[in-house]
């Protein structure tokens, strides 16, 4: 049952989300994780989660700021100037915008499911263990040969429908379009760069939205959110530079085992009983 955090709580939450946001191992599922290991704990909500991811797309903003400027300085002039149409940030704008929908779309749909029943342990566990495995096989398999301007409509949808699956916890917004990524040829770079710019605004306005509802009924409390933003703004700042620096010349193998690792702990733990599938 989701309830009030606290501000230890929303520390321990803010740096959960700052470490693992970009790195392709989920962090909604370790924040669910964490309110269940902590029996006064608990689920701190989907509403929390949405607005502390806040913090971690400030920083991708902050960390891309010059990439993200032309993007939407040339797909504005673009509106009115012919020539530019072509120009690759121009196509980028486009790109962002389709691949935004798969994910507008379902949250819509499947807003109450997602917010409930998808919170389950049960299907934390097994997403994590599940995903990671995909992850693994393509990352062994992959080209990783195409750069990012070689990015096409119907991939820049592919990419969304794969971020799409990240609104159940323990998929993976990062892991799950940077899987996507390498299936369609990508280099490890190009995909986790594209899955950065493609979640801003789907996280922006899924968190702003919530925003909405900060300190009313049933909804998280301003000051220990407010924390939790903070927090996860500065770690996640760190983590997406070496994070891009290390997929550079590394693969998703250590990754890929720590989600096998996790998962297989939290389904142990609920066939013993130590935590519930919904505690």
């Amino acid at each position: 049952m989701q309830h009030t955090v606290g501000w230890f709580e929303a520390l321990v939450y803010g740096v959960l989300q700052g470490l693992t946001e970009f790195l392709p191992i989920s962090s909604s599922a370790h924040i669910r994780i964490a309110g269940a290991l902590v029996p006064s704990w608990g689920d701190p909500g989907a509403a929390f989660t949405a607005v502390i991811q806040l913090g971690t797309e400030a920083a991708v903003v902050l960390y891309f700021r010059k990439e993200i400027w032309a993007i939407i300085k040339t797909w504005t002039l673009a509106l009115f100037r012919r020539e530019l149409q072509r120009d690759p940030n121009a196509r980028m704008g486009w790109f962002i915008i389709i691949g935004t929908l798969p994910i507008v779309i379902l949250g819509l749909l499947f807003q109450d499911t997602i917010e409930t029943a998808l919170r389950s342990l049960v299907y934390i566990g097994t997403t994590l263990i599940v995903f990671g495995v995909i992850l693994g096989i393509v990352d062994s398999f992959a080209k990783n040969a195409k750069p990012l301007t070689q990015l096409t409509w119907v991939h820049a949808l592919l990419f969304g429908l794969a971020q799409a699956m990240a609104l159940v916890p323990g998929v993976s917004r990062s892991g799950g379009t940077t899987t996507m990524g390498l299936l369609l040829g990508y280099t490890r770079e190009a995909a986790a760069k594209y899955s950065f710019l493609l979640a801003i605004p789907a996280v922006l306005g899924s968190g702003l939205l919530e925003l909405l509802d900060i300190g009313g009924e049933n909804a998280p409390a301003w000051g220990p959110t407010i924390l939790a933003t903070i927090v996860s703004f500065g770690i996640g700042y760190v983590v997406v530079a070496q994070f891009m620096k290390y997929i550079s010349s590394h693969n998703f193998k250590p990754f890929v085992v720590y989600r096998a690792i996790l998962g297989a702990a939290v389904l142990s733990l609920l066939a013993l009983g130590v935590i519930q599938p919904f505690s």
